[in-house]
Protein backbone atom coordinates (compact mmCIF):
# COMPACT_ATOMS: atom_id res chain seq x y z
CA UNK A 1 0.00 0.00 0.00
CA UNK A 2 1.39 3.37 -0.94
CA UNK A 3 1.94 5.93 1.78
CA UNK A 4 -0.80 8.24 0.53
CA UNK A 5 -3.49 5.54 0.78
CA UNK A 6 -2.79 4.53 4.41
CA UNK A 7 -5.46 5.28 7.03
CA UNK A 8 -4.82 8.32 9.22
CA UNK A 9 -2.83 7.11 12.21
CA UNK A 10 -1.91 8.68 15.50
CA UNK A 11 1.30 10.15 14.07
CA UNK A 12 -0.63 11.80 11.26
CA UNK A 13 -3.06 13.30 13.74
CA UNK A 14 -0.19 14.66 15.82
CA UNK A 15 1.37 16.11 12.70
CA UNK A 16 -1.89 17.80 11.73
CA UNK A 17 -2.29 19.23 15.23
CA UNK A 18 1.28 20.50 15.18
CA UNK A 19 0.69 22.12 11.78
CA UNK A 20 -2.46 23.77 13.11
CA UNK A 21 -0.55 25.07 16.12
CA UNK A 22 2.15 26.48 13.86
CA UNK A 23 -0.52 28.11 11.70
CA UNK A 24 -2.19 29.65 14.72
CA UNK A 25 1.14 30.89 16.03
CA UNK A 26 1.49 32.97 12.91
CA UNK A 27 -2.07 34.31 12.97
CA UNK A 28 -1.96 38.08 13.43
CA UNK A 29 -3.69 41.11 11.99
CA UNK A 30 -0.72 42.17 9.91
CA UNK A 31 2.36 44.27 10.56
CA UNK A 32 2.40 47.57 12.40
CA UNK A 33 4.56 49.18 9.70
CA UNK A 34 3.02 49.55 6.25
CA UNK A 35 6.36 48.72 4.61
CA UNK A 36 6.42 45.23 6.21
CA UNK A 37 2.74 44.37 6.39
CA UNK A 38 1.65 41.10 4.72
CA UNK A 39 -1.97 42.28 4.83
CA UNK A 40 -1.31 45.75 3.47
CA UNK A 41 -3.37 45.06 0.33
CA UNK A 42 -5.87 42.30 1.15
CA UNK A 43 -6.58 43.76 4.59
CA UNK A 44 -6.84 47.37 3.44
CA UNK A 45 -9.92 49.32 4.46
CA UNK A 46 -10.99 51.86 1.86
CA UNK A 47 -11.90 54.77 4.11
CA UNK A 48 -13.38 58.10 3.06
CA UNK A 49 -9.87 59.56 3.36
CA UNK A 50 -8.53 57.10 0.79
CA UNK A 51 -11.40 57.85 -1.57
CA UNK A 52 -10.58 61.56 -1.22
CA UNK A 53 -6.89 61.03 -2.02
CA UNK A 54 -7.63 58.73 -4.96
CA UNK A 55 -10.20 61.10 -6.46
CA UNK A 56 -8.94 63.02 -9.48
CA UNK A 57 -11.18 65.95 -8.67
CA UNK A 58 -10.80 66.19 -4.90
CA UNK A 59 -8.24 68.98 -4.26
CA UNK A 60 -6.84 67.57 -0.99
CA UNK A 61 -3.18 66.85 -1.66
CA UNK A 62 -1.46 67.08 1.74
CA UNK A 63 -2.09 64.02 3.93
CA UNK A 64 -1.38 64.95 7.54
CA UNK A 65 -1.47 62.41 10.34
CA UNK A 66 0.10 61.11 13.52
CA UNK A 67 2.53 58.21 13.46
CA UNK A 68 0.53 55.03 12.85
CA UNK A 69 -2.52 56.78 11.39
CA UNK A 70 -2.18 55.06 8.00
CA UNK A 71 -0.44 57.62 5.77
CA UNK A 72 2.04 55.20 4.21
CA UNK A 73 -0.56 52.43 3.84
CA UNK A 74 -2.82 54.84 1.97
CA UNK A 75 -0.10 55.78 -0.53
CA UNK A 76 0.96 52.16 -0.99
CA UNK A 77 -2.62 51.22 -1.83
CA UNK A 78 -2.79 54.10 -4.33
CA UNK A 79 0.27 52.67 -6.08
CA UNK A 80 -1.22 49.18 -6.13
CA UNK A 81 -4.57 50.38 -7.49
CA UNK A 82 -3.05 52.51 -10.25
CA UNK A 83 -0.06 50.58 -11.52
CA UNK A 84 1.82 52.54 -14.18
CA UNK A 85 0.20 55.82 -13.20
CA UNK A 86 2.04 56.58 -9.95
CA UNK A 87 5.44 58.21 -9.58
CA UNK A 88 6.97 57.82 -6.12
CA UNK A 89 9.65 60.30 -5.12
CA UNK A 90 11.81 59.06 -2.28
CA UNK A 91 13.20 61.90 -0.14
CA UNK A 92 16.40 59.90 0.33
CA UNK A 93 17.00 60.33 -3.42
CA UNK A 94 16.71 64.11 -3.24
CA UNK A 95 19.94 64.85 -1.33
CA UNK A 96 17.99 67.09 1.05
CA UNK A 97 20.54 66.62 3.86
CA UNK A 98 23.23 67.60 1.33
CA UNK A 99 21.40 70.85 0.64
CA UNK A 100 20.66 71.74 4.25
CA UNK A 101 24.22 70.91 5.32
CA UNK A 102 25.90 73.08 2.70
CA UNK A 103 27.83 75.85 4.36
CA UNK A 104 26.67 78.34 1.76
CA UNK A 105 23.00 77.66 2.52
CA UNK A 106 23.48 78.14 6.22
CA UNK A 107 25.54 81.26 5.61
CA UNK A 108 22.80 82.76 3.44
CA UNK A 109 20.27 82.03 6.17
CA UNK A 110 22.54 83.82 8.61
CA UNK A 111 22.37 86.82 6.28
CA UNK A 112 18.55 86.55 6.41
CA UNK A 113 18.46 85.82 2.68
CA UNK A 114 15.03 84.57 1.59
CA UNK A 115 15.78 81.21 -0.10
CA UNK A 116 12.21 80.34 -1.06
CA UNK A 117 12.54 81.19 -4.79
CA UNK A 118 15.45 78.78 -5.15
CA UNK A 119 13.78 76.01 -3.14
CA UNK A 120 10.49 76.33 -5.07
CA UNK A 121 12.38 76.19 -8.37
CA UNK A 122 14.29 73.13 -7.16
CA UNK A 123 11.07 71.27 -6.30
CA UNK A 124 9.42 72.19 -9.61
CA UNK A 125 12.52 71.03 -11.45
CA UNK A 126 12.53 67.65 -9.66
CA UNK A 127 8.79 67.09 -10.18
CA UNK A 128 8.87 68.15 -13.82
CA UNK A 129 11.76 65.88 -14.76
CA UNK A 130 10.34 62.87 -12.89
CA UNK A 131 7.00 63.30 -14.66
CA UNK A 132 8.60 63.57 -18.09
CA UNK A 133 10.85 60.57 -17.47
CA UNK A 134 7.81 58.56 -16.39
CA UNK A 135 5.60 59.69 -19.28
CA UNK A 136 8.15 59.05 -22.05
CA UNK A 137 10.39 56.41 -20.42
CA UNK A 138 13.39 58.72 -20.72
CA UNK A 139 16.29 56.71 -19.35
CA UNK A 140 19.23 57.69 -21.56
CA UNK A 141 20.72 60.71 -23.37
CA UNK A 142 19.41 59.35 -26.67
CA UNK A 143 15.88 59.01 -25.32
CA UNK A 144 16.16 62.55 -23.98
CA UNK A 145 17.16 63.91 -27.41
CA UNK A 146 14.26 62.10 -29.08
CA UNK A 147 11.82 63.45 -26.50
CA UNK A 148 13.04 67.05 -26.89
CA UNK A 149 12.91 66.84 -30.71
CA UNK A 150 9.39 65.39 -30.70
CA UNK A 151 8.16 68.01 -28.26
CA UNK A 152 9.85 70.87 -30.17
CA UNK A 153 8.10 69.78 -33.36
CA UNK A 154 4.79 69.71 -31.51
CA UNK A 155 5.12 73.22 -30.06
CA UNK A 156 6.98 74.76 -33.03
CA UNK A 157 4.45 77.58 -33.41
CA UNK A 158 4.58 78.68 -29.78
CA UNK A 159 7.71 80.76 -29.17
CA UNK A 160 7.18 81.03 -25.42
CA UNK A 161 7.00 77.25 -25.10
CA UNK A 162 10.06 76.86 -27.33
CA UNK A 163 11.97 79.23 -25.08
CA UNK A 164 10.85 77.30 -22.01
CA UNK A 165 12.14 74.10 -23.56
CA UNK A 166 15.62 75.66 -23.80
CA UNK A 167 15.68 75.22 -20.03
CA UNK A 168 16.53 71.54 -20.51
CA UNK A 169 19.72 72.30 -22.42
CA UNK A 170 21.27 74.24 -19.54
CA UNK A 171 21.82 71.06 -17.57
CA UNK A 172 23.33 69.04 -20.44
CA UNK A 173 22.94 65.29 -20.34
CA UNK A 174 23.10 65.16 -16.52
CA UNK A 175 19.56 66.50 -16.51
CA UNK A 176 18.38 62.91 -16.91
CA UNK A 177 20.66 61.25 -14.36
CA UNK A 178 19.56 59.98 -10.99
CA UNK A 179 17.53 62.48 -8.99
CA UNK A 180 20.19 63.10 -6.34
CA UNK A 181 22.80 63.87 -9.02
CA UNK A 182 20.49 66.43 -10.62
CA UNK A 183 19.71 68.05 -7.29
CA UNK A 184 23.39 68.31 -6.42
CA UNK A 185 24.21 69.78 -9.85
CA UNK A 186 21.52 72.44 -9.54
CA UNK A 187 22.63 73.28 -6.02
CA UNK A 188 26.28 73.48 -7.06
CA UNK A 189 25.33 75.73 -9.97
CA UNK A 190 23.47 77.96 -7.53
CA UNK A 191 26.50 78.01 -5.23
CA UNK A 192 28.67 79.17 -8.14
CA UNK A 193 26.27 81.99 -8.92
CA UNK A 194 26.37 83.14 -5.31
CA UNK A 195 30.16 83.00 -5.35
CA UNK A 196 30.22 85.19 -8.46
CA UNK A 197 28.10 87.73 -6.61
CA UNK A 198 30.74 87.86 -3.87
CA UNK A 199 33.43 88.69 -6.40
CA UNK A 200 36.42 87.01 -7.97
CA UNK A 201 39.01 85.79 -5.52
CA UNK A 202 36.73 86.25 -2.52
CA UNK A 203 34.82 83.67 -0.56
CA UNK A 204 31.37 83.97 0.94
CA UNK A 205 31.79 84.31 4.72
CA UNK A 206 31.17 81.21 6.76
CA UNK A 207 28.46 81.14 9.42
CA UNK A 208 30.97 81.64 12.23
CA UNK A 209 32.45 84.67 10.44
CA UNK A 210 29.01 86.18 9.91
CA UNK A 211 28.20 85.79 13.59
CA UNK A 212 31.49 87.42 14.43
CA UNK A 213 30.70 90.30 12.09
CA UNK A 214 27.46 90.92 13.93
CA UNK A 215 29.31 91.55 17.18
CA UNK A 216 32.47 93.18 15.82
CA UNK A 217 31.70 96.47 14.11
CA UNK A 218 35.36 96.92 13.15
CA UNK A 219 35.27 93.89 10.88
CA UNK A 220 32.40 94.88 8.64
CA UNK A 221 29.93 97.72 8.71
CA UNK A 222 26.19 97.23 8.85
CA UNK A 223 25.89 98.93 5.47
CA UNK A 224 28.38 96.56 3.83
CA UNK A 225 26.69 93.51 5.35
CA UNK A 226 23.29 94.76 4.16
CA UNK A 227 24.66 95.34 0.66
CA UNK A 228 26.07 91.81 0.56
CA UNK A 229 22.74 90.39 1.70
CA UNK A 230 20.93 92.32 -1.05
CA UNK A 231 23.40 91.01 -3.63
CA UNK A 232 22.84 87.42 -2.48
CA UNK A 233 19.08 87.93 -2.52
CA UNK A 234 19.23 89.08 -6.15
CA UNK A 235 21.02 85.86 -7.08
CA UNK A 236 18.31 83.84 -5.35
CA UNK A 237 15.56 85.81 -7.05
CA UNK A 238 17.10 85.26 -10.48
CA UNK A 239 16.31 81.55 -10.48
CA UNK A 240 14.59 79.88 -13.39
CA UNK A 241 11.08 80.20 -11.95
CA UNK A 242 9.69 82.07 -14.95
CA UNK A 243 10.71 79.44 -17.50
CA UNK A 244 9.82 76.64 -15.11
CA UNK A 245 6.32 78.04 -14.80
CA UNK A 246 6.10 78.14 -18.60
CA UNK A 247 7.19 74.50 -18.64
CA UNK A 248 4.24 73.70 -16.39
CA UNK A 249 2.03 74.99 -19.18
CA UNK A 250 3.82 72.64 -21.58
CA UNK A 251 3.30 69.81 -19.09
CA UNK A 252 -0.41 70.53 -18.92
CA UNK A 253 -1.13 71.15 -22.60
CA UNK A 254 1.40 68.96 -24.40
CA UNK A 255 2.71 66.21 -22.12
CA UNK A 256 -0.12 65.19 -19.76
CA UNK A 257 -2.78 66.47 -22.13
CA UNK A 258 -4.79 63.24 -22.28
CA UNK A 259 -6.81 61.88 -19.29
CA UNK A 260 -5.52 58.40 -20.09
CA UNK A 261 -2.09 59.70 -19.00
CA UNK A 262 -3.39 60.91 -15.63
CA UNK A 263 -0.53 60.61 -13.15
CA UNK A 264 -0.22 60.61 -9.37
CA UNK A 265 3.00 61.69 -7.68
CA UNK A 266 3.42 60.50 -4.09
CA UNK A 267 5.99 61.81 -1.63
CA UNK A 268 6.30 60.13 1.77
CA UNK A 269 8.88 59.68 4.54
CA UNK A 270 9.64 63.37 4.96
CA UNK A 271 10.15 62.77 8.68
CA UNK A 272 13.84 61.95 8.70
CA UNK A 273 16.41 63.67 10.89
CA UNK A 274 18.00 66.65 9.15
CA UNK A 275 21.05 68.72 9.99
CA UNK A 276 19.39 72.14 9.99
CA UNK A 277 15.79 72.22 11.21
CA UNK A 278 15.02 75.68 9.86
CA UNK A 279 16.31 74.90 6.37
CA UNK A 280 14.42 71.60 6.39
CA UNK A 281 11.19 73.37 7.35
CA UNK A 282 11.78 75.92 4.58
CA UNK A 283 12.29 73.11 2.06
CA UNK A 284 9.06 71.36 3.05
CA UNK A 285 7.07 74.59 3.07
CA UNK A 286 8.37 75.39 -0.43
CA UNK A 287 7.40 71.89 -1.54
CA UNK A 288 3.84 72.70 -0.50
CA UNK A 289 3.94 75.91 -2.54
CA UNK A 290 5.28 74.08 -5.58
CA UNK A 291 2.53 71.45 -5.29
CA UNK A 292 -0.13 74.15 -5.19
CA UNK A 293 1.33 75.70 -8.36
CA UNK A 294 1.24 72.32 -10.11
CA UNK A 295 -2.47 71.94 -9.42
CA UNK A 296 -2.99 73.86 -12.64
CA UNK A 297 -2.00 70.67 -14.51
CA UNK A 298 -5.35 68.96 -15.12
CA UNK A 299 -4.21 65.34 -15.39
CA UNK A 300 -1.87 65.40 -12.41
CA UNK A 301 -2.32 64.95 -8.68
CA UNK A 302 0.59 65.26 -6.26
CA UNK A 303 0.06 63.76 -2.80
CA UNK A 304 2.45 64.62 0.03
CA UNK A 305 2.24 62.74 3.34
CA UNK A 306 3.58 64.47 6.43
CA UNK A 307 3.56 63.80 10.16
CA UNK A 308 1.40 66.09 12.26
CA UNK A 309 4.26 67.37 14.42
CA UNK A 310 6.27 68.42 11.35
CA UNK A 311 3.26 70.10 9.74
CA UNK A 312 2.67 72.12 12.90
CA UNK A 313 6.21 73.50 12.97
CA UNK A 314 6.31 74.66 9.33
CA UNK A 315 5.23 78.19 10.32
CA UNK A 316 3.27 78.93 7.15
CA UNK A 317 2.09 82.29 8.40
CA UNK A 318 5.47 84.04 8.40
CA UNK A 319 6.99 82.98 5.06
CA UNK A 320 4.22 81.58 2.84
CA UNK A 321 3.16 84.72 1.01
CA UNK A 322 -0.30 84.73 2.54
CA UNK A 323 -1.06 81.16 1.49
CA UNK A 324 -1.50 79.67 4.97
CA UNK A 325 -5.28 79.38 4.56
CA UNK A 326 -4.84 77.61 1.23
CA UNK A 327 -2.34 75.14 2.70
CA UNK A 328 -4.75 74.22 5.46
CA UNK A 329 -7.73 74.00 3.10
CA UNK A 330 -5.85 71.46 0.97
CA UNK A 331 -4.73 69.39 3.95
CA UNK A 332 -6.45 66.12 4.78
CA UNK A 333 -6.01 65.29 8.47
CA UNK A 334 -6.32 61.54 9.06
CA UNK A 335 -8.65 60.85 11.97
CA UNK A 336 -10.37 57.57 12.72
CA UNK A 337 -13.77 57.08 14.27
CA UNK A 338 -14.92 53.98 16.13
CA UNK A 339 -16.97 52.71 13.19
CA UNK A 340 -14.05 52.97 10.74
CA UNK A 341 -11.68 51.20 13.10
CA UNK A 342 -14.16 48.35 13.55
CA UNK A 343 -14.47 48.00 9.76
CA UNK A 344 -10.69 48.08 9.37
CA UNK A 345 -10.28 45.33 11.98
CA UNK A 346 -12.93 43.27 10.21
CA UNK A 347 -11.09 43.61 6.88
CA UNK A 348 -7.81 42.57 8.47
CA UNK A 349 -9.37 39.68 10.34
CA UNK A 350 -10.93 38.28 7.16
CA UNK A 351 -7.67 38.72 5.23
CA UNK A 352 -5.66 36.99 7.96
CA UNK A 353 -8.21 34.16 8.14
CA UNK A 354 -7.97 33.62 4.39
CA UNK A 355 -4.17 33.70 4.51
CA UNK A 356 -4.09 31.02 7.23
CA UNK A 357 -7.03 28.95 5.96
CA UNK A 358 -9.26 29.67 8.94
CA UNK A 359 -12.74 29.98 7.36
CA UNK A 360 -14.43 29.83 10.77
CA UNK A 361 -13.09 33.33 11.52
CA UNK A 362 -15.51 35.74 9.88
CA UNK A 363 -14.99 39.06 11.66
CA UNK A 364 -13.08 40.69 14.48
CA UNK A 365 -15.78 39.48 16.89
CA UNK A 366 -14.72 35.90 16.09
CA UNK A 367 -11.47 36.65 17.90
CA UNK A 368 -12.94 38.30 21.00
CA UNK A 369 -14.53 36.95 24.17
CA UNK A 370 -18.29 36.73 24.06
CA UNK A 371 -20.18 39.75 25.36
CA UNK A 372 -21.66 39.46 28.80
CA UNK A 373 -23.96 41.74 30.83
CA UNK A 374 -21.41 41.54 33.64
CA UNK A 375 -18.43 42.43 31.43
CA UNK A 376 -17.42 45.39 29.32
CA UNK A 377 -17.59 45.17 25.55
CA UNK A 378 -14.16 43.60 24.75
CA UNK A 379 -13.71 45.54 21.52
CA UNK A 380 -14.61 48.78 23.25
CA UNK A 381 -12.20 47.93 26.06
CA UNK A 382 -9.34 47.49 23.60
CA UNK A 383 -10.16 50.56 21.53
CA UNK A 384 -10.37 52.67 24.70
CA UNK A 385 -6.67 51.84 25.10
CA UNK A 386 -5.66 53.15 21.70
CA UNK A 387 -5.21 56.67 20.37
CA UNK A 388 -7.77 55.70 17.72
CA UNK A 389 -5.14 54.84 15.16
CA UNK A 390 -4.80 51.66 13.08
CA UNK A 391 -1.30 50.89 14.33
CA UNK A 392 -2.41 50.94 17.98
CA UNK A 393 -5.33 48.61 17.26
CA UNK A 394 -3.21 46.15 15.28
CA UNK A 395 -0.50 46.18 17.97
CA UNK A 396 -2.96 45.43 20.81
CA UNK A 397 -4.70 42.62 18.92
CA UNK A 398 -1.39 41.07 17.86
CA UNK A 399 -0.15 41.21 21.44
CA UNK A 400 -3.31 39.50 22.72
CA UNK A 401 -3.33 36.89 19.93
CA UNK A 402 0.23 35.89 20.80
CA UNK A 403 -0.62 35.03 24.44
CA UNK A 404 -2.16 31.65 23.60
CA UNK A 405 -2.21 31.04 19.83
CA UNK A 406 -3.69 27.55 20.18
CA UNK A 407 -7.10 28.92 21.16
CA UNK A 408 -9.77 29.94 18.67
CA UNK A 409 -10.45 33.21 20.44
CA UNK A 410 -8.92 35.54 22.99
CA UNK A 411 -10.05 35.40 26.58
CA UNK A 412 -10.31 38.31 28.96
CA UNK A 413 -7.22 36.91 30.68
CA UNK A 414 -5.33 37.12 27.37
CA UNK A 415 -6.38 40.74 26.87
CA UNK A 416 -5.37 41.69 30.40
CA UNK A 417 -2.04 39.87 30.08
CA UNK A 418 -1.34 41.55 26.73
CA UNK A 419 -2.10 45.00 28.06
CA UNK A 420 1.09 45.28 30.07
CA UNK A 421 3.45 44.73 27.16
CA UNK A 422 1.23 46.71 24.82
CA UNK A 423 1.10 49.71 27.20
CA UNK A 424 4.87 49.76 27.61
CA UNK A 425 5.41 49.68 23.82
CA UNK A 426 2.84 52.43 23.22
CA UNK A 427 4.58 54.69 25.72
CA UNK A 428 7.88 54.10 23.94
CA UNK A 429 6.16 54.80 20.61
CA UNK A 430 4.79 58.09 21.96
CA UNK A 431 8.29 59.01 23.09
CA UNK A 432 9.78 58.17 19.70
CA UNK A 433 7.09 60.13 17.87
CA UNK A 434 7.68 63.36 19.76
CA UNK A 435 11.30 63.27 20.95
CA UNK A 436 12.65 64.93 17.76
CA UNK A 437 10.52 67.97 18.62
CA UNK A 438 10.58 67.59 22.40
CA UNK A 439 13.81 65.85 23.49
CA UNK A 440 13.54 64.31 26.95
CA UNK A 441 9.76 63.88 26.64
CA UNK A 442 10.07 60.43 28.25
CA UNK A 443 11.24 62.05 31.49
CA UNK A 444 8.15 64.25 31.38
CA UNK A 445 5.97 61.13 31.14
CA UNK A 446 7.85 59.65 34.10
CA UNK A 447 6.72 62.58 36.27
CA UNK A 448 3.23 61.01 36.18
CA UNK A 449 4.33 57.57 37.37
CA UNK A 450 2.10 56.13 40.09
CA UNK A 451 -0.42 58.94 39.66
CA UNK A 452 -4.05 58.37 40.60
CA UNK A 453 -6.68 59.36 38.07
CA UNK A 454 -8.73 61.39 37.67
CA UNK A 455 -6.57 64.29 38.89
CA UNK A 456 -8.04 67.57 40.08
CA UNK A 457 -6.26 70.87 39.43
CA UNK A 458 -4.09 70.57 42.57
CA UNK A 459 -2.96 67.04 41.70
CA UNK A 460 -2.11 67.89 38.10
CA UNK A 461 -0.29 71.06 39.21
CA UNK A 462 1.95 69.00 41.49
CA UNK A 463 2.90 66.74 38.60
CA UNK A 464 3.51 69.70 36.28
CA UNK A 465 5.70 71.33 38.92
CA UNK A 466 7.83 68.19 38.77
CA UNK A 467 8.02 68.62 35.00
CA UNK A 468 9.14 72.25 35.37
CA UNK A 469 11.87 71.18 37.81
CA UNK A 470 13.40 68.82 35.24
CA UNK A 471 15.39 71.79 33.90
CA UNK A 472 17.52 71.61 37.06
CA UNK A 473 18.72 68.11 36.15
CA UNK A 474 22.01 67.94 34.33
CA UNK A 475 20.98 64.90 32.24
CA UNK A 476 17.71 66.39 30.98
CA UNK A 477 17.75 67.08 27.22
CA UNK A 478 14.59 69.16 27.08
CA UNK A 479 15.70 72.18 29.09
CA UNK A 480 15.02 74.62 26.26
CA UNK A 481 11.43 73.70 25.48
CA UNK A 482 10.39 72.92 29.07
CA UNK A 483 11.84 76.26 30.23
CA UNK A 484 9.82 78.01 27.56
CA UNK A 485 6.55 76.27 28.48
CA UNK A 486 7.17 76.61 32.22
CA UNK A 487 8.03 80.32 32.14
CA UNK A 488 4.51 81.35 33.26
CA UNK A 489 4.90 79.10 36.31
CA UNK A 490 8.08 80.84 37.44
CA UNK A 491 6.96 84.33 36.49
CA UNK A 492 3.54 84.20 38.15
CA UNK A 493 3.11 86.75 40.96
CA UNK A 494 3.03 85.35 44.48
CA UNK A 495 -0.52 84.55 45.55
CA UNK A 496 -1.85 84.32 41.98
CA UNK A 497 -4.72 81.82 42.13
CA UNK A 498 -5.33 81.62 38.36
CA UNK A 499 -3.56 78.33 37.79
CA UNK A 500 -4.88 77.85 34.23
CA UNK A 501 -2.79 80.67 32.79
CA UNK A 502 0.39 79.39 34.43
CA UNK A 503 0.03 75.71 33.64
CA UNK A 504 -1.96 75.75 30.40
CA UNK A 505 1.14 75.67 28.08
CA UNK A 506 2.23 72.32 29.53
CA UNK A 507 -1.35 71.02 29.68
CA UNK A 508 -1.90 71.96 26.03
CA UNK A 509 1.20 70.06 24.93
CA UNK A 510 0.39 66.88 26.87
CA UNK A 511 -3.22 67.01 25.69
CA UNK A 512 -2.24 67.61 22.06
CA UNK A 513 0.08 64.59 21.89
CA UNK A 514 -2.60 62.35 23.44
CA UNK A 515 -1.02 61.76 26.83
CA UNK A 516 -3.55 63.69 28.92
CA UNK A 517 -7.33 63.74 28.71
CA UNK A 518 -9.66 66.45 30.05
CA UNK A 519 -13.09 66.16 31.62
CA UNK A 520 -14.71 69.58 31.65
CA UNK A 521 -16.73 70.71 34.61
CA UNK A 522 -20.24 69.31 34.26
CA UNK A 523 -19.28 66.70 31.63
CA UNK A 524 -19.58 62.96 32.13
CA UNK A 525 -16.67 61.72 30.01
CA UNK A 526 -13.01 62.36 29.36
CA UNK A 527 -12.04 63.90 26.05
CA UNK A 528 -8.81 63.48 24.11
CA UNK A 529 -7.18 65.39 21.27
CA UNK A 530 -8.37 62.89 18.64
CA UNK A 531 -11.94 63.75 19.65
CA UNK A 532 -11.66 67.52 20.21
CA UNK A 533 -8.27 68.76 18.96
CA UNK A 534 -8.68 72.35 20.17
CA UNK A 535 -10.23 71.67 23.58
CA UNK A 536 -7.13 72.56 25.62
CA UNK A 537 -6.67 75.81 23.69
CA UNK A 538 -9.68 77.32 25.48
CA UNK A 539 -8.89 78.40 29.08
CA UNK A 540 -12.56 77.95 29.98
CA UNK A 541 -12.17 74.21 29.32
CA UNK A 542 -9.53 73.91 32.05
CA UNK A 543 -11.33 75.82 34.80
CA UNK A 544 -12.87 73.30 37.18
CA UNK A 545 -11.81 70.38 34.97
CA UNK A 546 -10.31 67.07 36.01
CA UNK A 547 -7.46 65.41 34.15
CA UNK A 548 -6.55 61.84 33.32
CA UNK A 549 -3.76 59.88 31.73
CA UNK A 550 -4.77 57.99 28.62
CA UNK A 551 -5.56 54.33 29.23
CA UNK A 552 -2.95 53.31 26.66
CA UNK A 553 -0.19 54.41 29.06
CA UNK A 554 -1.62 53.72 32.52
CA UNK A 555 -0.30 50.20 32.82
CA UNK A 556 3.23 51.24 31.83
CA UNK A 557 3.23 54.07 34.39
CA UNK A 558 1.54 52.15 37.23
CA UNK A 559 -1.33 54.62 37.21
CA UNK A 560 -4.18 53.78 39.58
CA UNK A 561 -7.85 54.44 38.90
CA UNK A 562 -10.31 55.52 41.58
CA UNK A 563 -12.99 53.11 40.39
CA UNK A 564 -14.67 55.28 37.82
CA UNK A 565 -16.56 53.51 35.07
CA UNK A 566 -14.87 52.93 31.76
CA UNK A 567 -15.20 55.93 29.49
CA UNK A 568 -17.15 55.16 26.33
CA UNK A 569 -15.99 56.59 23.06
CA UNK A 570 -18.55 58.14 20.77
CA UNK A 571 -19.53 56.09 17.75
CA UNK A 572 -18.95 58.89 15.32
Amino acid sequence: MVRGSEPLGINDQEGTEMANRRSRTRFQLGGEQAEADPLAYDGFYSSADYISVESRTDPHCFVIGRTGSGKSALLQRLEADHVGHVVRIDPEDLSLPYITDLGIMRSLVSYDVHLDPFFIALWKHVLLVELIKHRYNVDSPGAKRNFVKTLRDRIARDKSKQAALDYFDEFSERFWCETDERVREITNKFESEVQKAVGAGAQIPRVAEIKADASDTTTISTEVRSEQASRFQRVVNETQLARLNQMLKVLDEDILDDPKNFTYVVIDDLDRDWVDERLFNDLIRCLFRAVIDLQRVANLKIVVALRTNIFEQLNFGSRSGGQEEKFRALSLHLRWGLKDLRLLLDERTRAAAHLHDRPEIQSVFSLLPKKSPRREDPLQYMLDRTLMRPRDCIAFFNEALSIDPEKDEMSWADIRAAEQGYSHKRLLALRDEWKPTYPGIDQVFACFRKATVPMDDLMVRQRLDDVALLVARGDFEGTRWVSELATPIWDAPSGDDDWTERYSPLVRLLYRIGFLGIRRSGDSKDLYSYQEPDLAERPSSLAGATFTIHRAFRNALDVAETGQASVRLSTS
